[in-house]
């Protein structure tokens, strides 16, 4: 397949202007060289595993694949394993080339991206953001907009957010939320973006870590079926998250509390595959192996749902959401005429 270049291919190194979102806990080194094997930018979650963990990710990642694998790290020190610092020193140590922020003011971090010969991606919710993120030495900026799924930091839409960000900033700039399709990726070009940011759309694949449940779910519900809400919060207080609007979702949104966990529930409603429990409003979607009530977890998702026809594996995606970007933009390029 003949490569779809932007900016933001020749700033990462990759051939087609897709990024797998870093889906938490859900991202697995499978996915991550699946997606980078395939021409895009694929991208593990560090921040809720420890060092040695971190290490291993990567380099099983990397290992299994030529194309590009980059790491995110929250910054935000009420979630995550480790501190942000040392997230950071055990992705450049690994060997991470492409480096990921959000959730918190990436200026301290940066140089040290950098000085390891680097690439900078950071996350941001508005035009002044973008300029700042900039300013403190980003390469590239990554503009999430509300319809997102997972941990949210916007409250405006993707595509009201796009245009001011590209505006705003002079190095490329990917669009984030709500794209689940080629369709979603040739709109964020045309308004302005140099990639596109998948998340649920990678959820649903063969490589994610996603609970069979769960990536089922991704693909028969609408986009009408997700919940904005602060509900899923042991384990990362007060951040807002999007998540598809399960029973338990809906059983809780009814009951007293509004919909919001007063964080003194501790009952165990699942288990890790090695019998570690899972307390109910834990922040852990359902992964592959759990055992107990995984309806009760949150599947995060944005309001791209409905758009994964079905779970396939992510190279096959990547390659999907080139070749349906390339004939919508080759659509609107006749119509002009």
């Amino acid at each position: 397949m003949a490569p779809l270049q932007t900016p933001l291919c020749s700033a990462i190194g990759i051939d087609h202007p897709v990024v797998q979102a870093p889906v938490g806990s859900v991202s697995t080194p499978a996915l991550a060289a699946a997606v980078a094997d395939a021409g895009g930018l694929g991208m593990l979650a560090m921040s809720w595993r420890d060092a040695d963990a971190i290490r291993d990710a990567y380099t099983a990642a990397a290992s299994a694949t030529d194309g590009v694998v980059g790491v995110n790290v929250v910054l935000d020190e009420s979630t995550g394993v480790l501190s942000p610092s040392a997230c950071l020193d055990a992705c450049l140590d690994a060997g991470a080339s492409v480096v990921s922020f959000s959730f918190g003011d990436a200026r301290p971090y940066i140089d040290r991206v950098h000085e390891a010969g680097g690439t900078v991606m950071v996350t941001v919710a508005s035009a002044a953001e973008a300029r700042a993120a900039v300013d403190a030495g980003a390469d590239v900026v990554v503009a999430q907009g509300r319809e997102a799924g997972g941990h949210v930091q916007s409250d405006v839409t993707t595509f009201a957010l796009l245009p001011r960000v590209a505006d705003a900033v002079s190095v490329p700039v990917v669009a984030a939320g709500g794209l689940g399709d080629g369709r979603g990726l040739a709109a964020a070009l045309t308004l302005g973006a140099d990639g596109g940011w998948f998340g649920t759309r990678f959820v649903a694949t063969t490589e994610s870590g996603a609970h069979e449940t769960y990536r089922e779910r991704i693909v028969d519900a609408p986009e009408t079926a997700t919940r904005f809400t602060e509900l899923f919060d042991r384990g990362w207080p007060d951040q807002p998250h999007r998540v598809l609007e399960t029973d338990e979702v809906r059983q809780q949104a009814g009951a007293d509390s509004g919909g919001e966990s007063d964080g003194n529930d501790s009952e165990q409603v699942a288990q890790m595959p090695d019998g570690e429990p899972i307390s109910r409003f834990a922040d852990m979607p359902p992964l592959a192996g759990m055992t107990g009530d995984v309806e009760a977890l949150p599947h995060y998702a944005g309001q791209s749902t409905g758009r994964a026809q079905d779970v396939r594996p992510a190279g096959e995606v990547v390659a999907r959401l080139v070749s349906d970007a390339r004939a919508a933009l080759a659509d609107a390029s006749a119509a002009a005429e």
